[in-house]
C-alpha cells in the first residue's frame, strides 16, 4: 500500500511542479505510517528516539536519492548495487526481504540498460523518490536479520548506502556554511566535483560505482563479524571516506566564497588556523591512524580464540603507545612540513619518526607492564602499519593536489620542446601558475630515444619534425622553448614553423638577478 502511494506520489510530482516544503509534509506522513506500522532502525533502546530517528532515516534516504539523480545511470546504478547486496545480505535469512531485493535489483538493471550514458530514457521523481524509499525500508529489515553485533547495526545499513548518504551529507553540509539554501539544487554534488576533476560524466558515476561497490562489501564482512574484528574493516573505510569529502569540498564550485556563513565570526581565526595551516587536522587524522595501526597488530598477531584475551592489553597499553608516538613525532619533526608536499627527505623524517616511536613504546611498555602479555611481533607488525599509513596518508595529499592541477588546468595548448629538466621544472610552473592559462599536451625533444617515453606524466611525443602531424590531433596554439641552447640554426627553423603555422612562441628561462641596493 505505502509502495503504491509513494509510486504516484511521485509520478504527481513529475507532471505538477510540487514545492520542497509540501513535498517534506509528504515523506514525513509516509515515513510515519512506516513506524506506525512497527519499522524502526532498532538503534535506539528509547522508543521514542528510535521512531524519530526512522522517520529521518527514511525522509533522508528517500532525498539523497533525489538528489543523486543528476547524472545518467548514477542513481540507477547506485540503486543496483545497493539492492543487489541487500539481496546477498537477506538470502537464506529473510526470504521475503531478499526477494523484494531482487526484484528491485533486476528492474534497475533492466532500467540502467537504456539510462547509462548515453541515456535515452530518465528517471525522474517518479523513480528516484521510490527507489530512496523501497531502498531505506529493506534496511529497517536488518535487525530481524539478526546483526552479528552491535556495532553492524548501525554500520551496515549506512554502508550499504555509502554513496548516497555521503554525497547528501556533504552538499547539505557545504551549502548551509557557505550560506546557500540545502533545498535549492545546484552542480556541487559529488559527481559534479569529480567531473570538475577532470573526469567524464561517464567516469564519475563509475567511480561511485566502485565506492558503493567497496563499502557494499565492506558492510557485507561487518554483517558476518564479531565486535572485535569489525573495526578493522570500518575505521580504514571511514577515513577514506572522509578523506575523500575533505579533499571533494575544496574543489570551487561558485564565484561566491565558499564557507561564507564562517567568515567574520570570533571564532574565524581558529577554524582558519584549523583549515588552513592544517597542522591540527593532521594531529587529529595521525591519532585515529596510530589507534587504528596498533589495533590491526593484534588483529593480525593473535588469530580469533586469542584476541579476546589480549583485546584486553591491547585496551590497556594504548594510551601510553599513542603518548609515546606522538613524542617521538614532534620530537623528529614531522609537523614541520608544508601540506601537499613530500620529498625524499620527508620520507627518511618519516622513517626515523616511526621507529623512534616504536623504540619509546616498547621502553615504556616494559617499564610500566614489564613487557608480560605482550608480544614482540605486535610491534613489529606495528611499525610497518603505522610507517605505511603515516606514508599512505601524505602521499594521498600530494596526489590529490598534483591530480587537480592537472585536471583543473584550462587555457591555450602548448608544446614544450625540451623534455629534460629545464622542461621538467617549466611544467612544475604551468602546474603551480594557473595566471599564466597554458595546458600542455605533451614534449618534443630532438633525443629520438626519449619518444614514447612520458614526463611527469606527460608524453614525449617525437622530434621537432614531428611536430606537424600533431598539430590538428591537439588543436596545438603554441610552443614554448624549455631549454637555453641559442643555437641560431635550431631557434630560426622553430620561428619559422611557427610563424607557417600561425603558432605563438614563448622560452623559458630560470635567472638571478642583480638588485641594486641603493635606495
Amino acid at each position: 500500500m505505502e509502495l503504491c502511494s509513494y509510486k504516484t506520489y511521485g509520478l504527481v510530482d513529475d507532471f505538477i511542479h510540487i514545492k520542497p516544503h509540501t513535498k517534506l509534509v509528504g515523506q514525513i506522513l509516509v515515513a510515519s505510517m512506516v513506524t506506525f506500522l512497527g519499522f524502526r532502525l532498532h538503534w535506539f533502546s528509547s522508543l521514542t528516539v528510535d521512531t524519530t530517528l526512522t522517520i529521518v532515516w527514511i525522509v533522508g534516504i528517500i532525498n539523497a536519492f533525489n538528489l543523486i539523480d543528476n547524472m545518467d545511470g548514477l542513481c540507477a546504478g547506485v540503486g543496483f548495487i545497493a539492492a543487489s547486496y541487500l539481496a546477498l545480505l537477506y538470502t537464506g535469512i529473510l526470504p521475503e526481504a531478499a526477494l523484494v531485493s531482487m526484484v528491485i535489483a533486476g528492474a534497475l538493471a533492466a532500467f540502467l540498460f537504456y539510462n547509462f550514458n548515453p541515456a535515452s530514457i530518465f528517471m525522474g521523481d517518479c523513480g528516484s523518490l521510490f527507489i530512496g524509499f523501497i531502498l531505506s525500508m529493506l534496511c529497517l529489515y536488518y535487525p530481524e536479520a539478526g546483526a552479528a553485533n552491535a556495532m553492524s547495526l548501525y554500520a551496515v545499513p549506512v554502508m550499504i548506502l555509502m554513496v548516497p548518504v555521503l554525497d547528501t551529507s556533504m552538499v547539505t553540509l557545504i551549502r548551509i556554511l557557505s550560506g546557500r539554501k540545502a533545498s535549492v539544487g545546484g552542480k556541487d554534488h559529488t559527481s559534479h566535483r569529480l567531473v570538475i576533476m577532470g573526469l567524464s560524466e561517464k567516469g564519475a558515476v563509475l567511480f561511485l560505482y566502485g565506492i558503493g561497490a567497496i563499502s557494499g562489501m565492506a558492510a557485507l564482512f561487518v554483517s558476518k563479524s564479531d565486535t572485535l574484528t569489525s573495526p578493522a574493516v570500518i575505521i580504514p573505510l571511514v577515513l577514506s571516506i572522509i578523506l575523500m569529502g575533505i579533499y571533494l569540498s575544496q574543489i570551487r564550485i561558485y564565484p561566491e566564497k565558499e564557507f561564507s556563513a564562517l567568515r567574520g565570526k570570533s571564532y574565524t581565526p581558529v577554524l582558519i588556523e584549523l583549515t588552513y595551516k592544517r597542522q591540527l587536522m593532521l594531529v587529529i587524522l595521525d591519532f585515529c591512524l596510530i589507534a587504528f595501526a596498533y589495533y590491526l597488530s593484534y588483529r593480525l598477531r593473535f588469530d580469533s580464540n586469542e584476541f579476546p584475551v589480549y583485546f584486553k592489553v591491547f585496551l590497556h597499553s594504548l594510551p601510553a603507545v599513542i603518548a609515546c608516538k606522538f613524542v617521538a613525532f614532534f620530537v623528529i619533526g614531522i609537523y614541520r612540513g608544508v601540506w601537499g608536499y613530500l620529498s625524499t627527505n620527508d620520507i627518511l623524517v618519516y622513517l626515523k619518526a616511526s621507529s623512534l616511536a616504536t623504540i619509546l613504546s616498547v621502553v615504556t611498555v616494559t617499564y610500566i607492564y614489564r613487557f608480560e602479555a605482550f608480544s614482540k611481533g605486535i610491534f613489529v607488525i606495528d611499525w610497518f602499519l603505522t610507517t605505511g599509513v603515516l606514508l599512505g596518508s601524505r602521499v594521498s595529499f600530494m596526489l590529490f593536489s598534483d591530480t587537480m592541477k592537472r585536471k583543473t588546468l584550462a587555457g591555450k595548448t602548448v608544446l614544450i620542446h625540451g623534455a629534460g629538466r629545464g622542461g621538467e621544472i617549466l611544467l612544475r610552473e604551468i602546474l603551480n601558475n594557473k595566471r599564466l592559462k597554458i595546458k600542455p599536451v605533451g614534449f618534443i625533444d630532438d633525443d629520438t630515444l626519449k619518444t614514447g617515453k612520458t614526463l611527469q606524466g606527460y608524453p614525449i611525443l617525437g622530434v621537432f619534425k614531428d611536430i606537424e602531424s600533431h598539430l590538428d590531433k591537439y588543436k596545438i596554439s603554441g610552443m614554448l622553448i624549455s631549454f637555453n641552447n641559442k643555437d641560431p640554426q635550431k631557434l630560426k627553423a622553430i620561428k619559422e614553423f611557427c610563424k607557417a603555422k600561425d603558432l605563438f612562441l614563448k622560452q623559458f628561462s630560470v635567472h638571478l638577478e642583480d638588485i641594486d641596493l641603493e635606495v
